[in-house]
């Protein structure tokens, strides 16, 4: 039988359904949790003890000096967010290490080869960054905390001769090519000041130059120049004044006042101060209430009156003043041109021939500052390599550790324990996940489509042998009533017992059941029909060699096969003689007369029958009688099997009443220790046994001369 809704996916467990697995596999987890632990344990004691000893060092970047064209740019490494991953790459480098090495002889303390000792220093050395600051930890952690400690001073003296010695040959290798540009430069003034002089033997003018790179310039060439330079601070002033008169032009009143007085050498600022410092006053007296004739305001007004006339009057002065200043300029500039036009044409071409010299004496002079630059810079760069390097400050030397760091006993089975929990709890999830067998009463209602008749418990014996006084009677009282009212017609008495597999508590079941119904008034009749491995007489140690098979196979009357047991309504036919052919027995007319006979003479007949699914006898005998009962262990048959159990019944014509979930381990699973708890609860106390229409009957004498009771057998000692 399929799932009646199978694209509905399952549903989800609750924290109650959680906790469930957790109890059902506490098995699993307590194992699993163990084994982690007792490894986290055994690893933790056979772990070498481990010292630690670390340095605190504080690094700077290097700075790389590149010569441009004109001045000496410094460039480099900064604190980046990469420099602290770098610096950690170069403290553990082959070349930083092999240094260290060398430092204290490790190969030979070691006894191992270079490559050897460079892969166990490697796995030792632990460097990282202190949280929020730019210093670095170098920690070393060794067997041995004097070697220790050794080892971390000696990675941190390899590491600052590592800076250093970078450090010093970037400086050499600055001063190198500052060397190299200096040489070029001294080459290119020599042949700029062979050119000047040239050309100034040419022009005719004498250059004169002291040991300070000054120079002194004799000759027409240079008052030439002399005018050409008055020339053009004479147009430069003339060209300030206009536009200095073109302002004044097109400002007027206030703005006007202003620009003059800022302008420099009219005298103005004071009295324009004034002036803009008694309208402030003016304001102020108005603002607080006092009116237009008060003395104070018309006193400020006849003083703003008379400043501001001054300043007008000033104003007009300086602007006539500029006005003459600028045709006396104009004047100068005119007659400046026509003195240099008055030179004729061999002025000009001599002008020419002066510019080149002057053009010549510029660059030099450029050239020559250059050189002095470069050797200055020379001189200082030799300097700085005299001074120690600064890229690496060593805050806290190694010492020796005064307790093991390694292992932590505590953090490992600290780590141990959770991490076995977890995988005990992920595995019992696993298992659980991998489990379709049958869990609860709605697995069974879901997959199988019949009701749960009873949840009988785990480890519950065989009842007659206990008394009929034990709690556990009360699951079979309530399989008995819903058997009784699962009953579509009232003459379908008679029922085979299956089960899927072996070991299920069928028989357990069948004999149980078959004492309450007694016990009940019924007069029941119970079959071995088991001719596999036959198990019913034992449990009312009856001798097993007539029977069943003797019955269908002779002409034997039923008195002579039914035997009453030691239960008042009880009765029972065992196997008989263990047949060649089991199912071709069953399937025979006389069986099929069996059953209707025993249906007329007992209010109650059970069959036992072997497992379904192993052999087709099951299947002859659900054919047989009336219904049928599955039996079905809990959390063993995996729910498609259980499907195939039914189909089966269903396939001959039989007909399932339902199920009892036999086997429950009601202590673990919670839900149905509510099904179970009212067994004890509502269990006889007294010799009375209650009827299903709710009368009592006594206790049957015979149960009296019964065997002593035995301990109780568990539902799985049975085969079938």
């Amino acid at each position: 039988m399929q799932d009646p809704n199978p694209n509905q996916s399952e549903v989800s467990l609750h924290a109650i359904d959680y906790w469930q697995v957790l109890k059902n596999r506490y098995g699993v987890i307590l194992l699993t949790f163990l084994l982690v632990f007792l490894t986290a344990a055994v690893i933790t004691q056979v772990m070498p003890e481990k010292y630690e000893s670390k340095a605190l060092v504080e690094v700077r970047p290097i700075n790389y000096s590149n010569v441009s064209s004109r001045v000496r740019e410094v460039s480099g490494p900064q604190m980046t967010r990469q420099f602290f991953n770098t610096q950690f790459e170069v403290i553990v480098a082959n070349e930083n290490l092999s240094r260290a090495i060398e430092l204290i002889a490790l190969d030979n303390k070691w006894s191992k080869s270079q490559a050897e000792t460079l892969l166990q220093l490697r796995s030792i050395i632990d460097t990282r960054q202190r949280r929020g600051t730019d210093l670095i930890e170098i920690s070393v952690r060794y067997k041995n905390k004097a070697e220790a400690k050794i080892i971390a001073q000696a990675v941190v003296d390899a590491y600052e001769a590592g800076r250093e010695a970078r450090e010093k040959e970037q400086r050499v290798s600055t001063i190198n090519s500052l060397d190299k540009q200096l040489q070029s430069r001294k080459d290119r003034v020599q042949e700029l000041r062979s050119n000047l002089m040239n050309i100034a033997d040419r022009v005719g003018v004498v250059y004169i130059e002291d040991e300070r790179g000054g120079s002194n310039i004799r000759g027409q060439a240079n008052l030439i120049d002399l005018a050409q330079t008055q020339l053009y601070e004479v147009e430069r002033e003339k060209e300030e004044l206009s536009f200095q008169i073109t302002q004044l032009l097109s400002l007027e009143d206030e703005q006007l006042i202003k620009f003059v007085s800022d302008l420099p050498d009219t005298g103005m600022k004071g009295v324009y101060d004034e002036y803009m410092s008694s309208k402030r006053s003016l304001e102020s007296l108005k603002a607080s209430g006092l009116g237009a004739k008060h003395p104070e305001v018309r006193m400020l007004e006849r003083n703003i009156s008379e400043l501001k006339k001054d300043l007008e009057s000033r104003t007009s002065g300086v602007r006539e003043l500029l006005q003459h200043r600028l045709t006396l300029i104009e004047g100068r500039v005119n007659k400046m041109k026509s003195v240099v036009d008055s030179q004729g044409q061999d002025e000009r071409i001599r002008a020419r021939e002066v510019q080149e010299f002057n053009n010549a004496r510029r660059e030099y002079k450029s050239a020559l500052e250059f050189r002095n630059e470069l050797e200055l810079k020379v001189e200082n760069e030799k300097a700085s390599l005299m001074v120690p390097p600064n890229t690496i400050t060593i805050h806290e030397r190694p010492v020796e550790g005064m307790s093991p760091v390694s292992p932590n006993v505590v953090l490992n089975l600290g780590l141990g324990a959770v991490v076995g929990l977890i995988f005990g709890v992920g595995i019992a999830f696993f298992l659980e996940f991998l489990d379709t067998s049958v869990k609860s009463l709605e697995d069974v209602e879901r997959y199988l489509n019949v009701p749960v008749l009873a949840v009988v418990p785990k480890d519950v014996g065989v009842l007659h042998k206990q008394g009929g006084m034990s709690p556990d009677a009360e699951a079979y009282r309530i399989l008995r009533t819903n058997i009784e009212f699962n009953r579509k017609n009232p003459e379908d008495n008679s029922i085979t017992v299956v089960s899927g597999g072996a070991g299920e508590g069928k028989s357990t079941t069948m004999v149980n059941l078959a004492y309450i119904c007694a016990q009940g008034g019924y007069t029941t009749l119970m079959i071995d029909a088991d001719l596999r491995r036959p198990r019913l007489h034992t449990f009312f140690d009856i001798n097993n060699s007539v029977g069943l098979t003797n019955y269908l196979t002779t002409d034997l009357l039923l008195e002579d096969v039914i035997l009453q047991t030691p239960i008042d309504n009880l009765y029972f036919m065992p196997s008989g003689v263990l047949p060649a052919d089991a199912a071709g027995i069953l399937n025979s007319r006389r069986m099929s007369e069996l059953i209707l006979d025993v249906k007329q003479r007992f209010d109650l007949v059970l069959v036992d029958s072997p497992p379904i699914l192993g052999v087709s006898d099951a299947s002859v005998l659900a054919s047989e009688v009336d219904l049928t009962m599955i039996v079905v262990q809990h959390r063993k048959l995996p729910r498609q099997m259980l499907m195939r159990v039914k189909q089966a019944v269903e396939n001959v014509g039989g007909q399932v009443i339902g199920v009892v979930l036999n086997n429950v381990d009601v202590r673990s699973d919670s839900q149905y220790q509510y099904y179970t708890s009212y067994y004890t609860y509502y269990a006889p106390t007294t010799g009375e046994e209650v009827l299903p229409d709710g009368g009592t009957v006594k206790k049957p004498a015979a149960s009296a001369s019964r065997p002593a009771a035995q301990a109780p057998a568990s539902n799985d000692e049975d085969l079938y």
